[in-house]
């Protein structure tokens, strides 16, 4: 079976990443979503547990992908799963020239673990995690941006006052 992971902190998880994650379902038996906590990127607007509910609420349809959390080492993941690649979605020549250091580094890191760069869909381009955060703190409508179970739940996390 050819597992592979699909790496993100999904703070929070954007139509983008399903299109991704759905893409990669498609060319995998197994596709894991792994909720990552990135320390270049600050403490993040949602917890690592929120994160990872939406992104359980976003692949629930998808039969072969299941979702988990992990503060190491990507390529240590890897390894522990047996996964044969890690996929991720590059919107343009910045997010290339990065995910290309991070595939260098975890391919040494891991032998045998290739990285896989898909390229997002053109009507995911533009759009980020960070605009969704921006959208979320001015009381924008989310239903362009997140799947439809991640914008429900964060208008009901919006509407306790938590934040969000």
């Amino acid at each position: 079976m050819r597992r592979a992971i699909c790496p993100g902190s999904f703070d929070p998880i954007t139509l983008g990443h399903l299109d991704i994650i759905r893409r990669s379902a498609a060319l995998f038996d197994a596709v894991s979503v792994c909720v990552m906590v990135n320390g270049g990127k600050g403490g993040g607007m949602f917890s690592a547990e929120e994160r990872l509910e939406f992104v359980r609420l976003a692949v629930a349809e998808l039969p072969n992908v299941d979702c988990l959390r992990w503060d190491g080492l990507l390529a240590d993941l890897a390894a522990a799963q047996g996964a044969s690649a890690l996929v991720k979605g590059v919107r343009g020549a910045g997010d290339f020239d990065w995910e290309y250091q991070m595939a260098c580094i975890n391919r040494g890191l891991g032998a045998g673990v290739e990285t896989v760069l898909l390229p997002a869909s053109p009507e995911y381009v533009y759009f980020s995690s960070t605009m969704a955060r921006e959208m979320i703190r001015y009381g924008q409508d989310l239903k362009k941006y997140l799947p439809p179970a991640v914008a429900e739940r964060v208008s009901a996390l919006r509407g306790r006052g938590s934040g969000a």
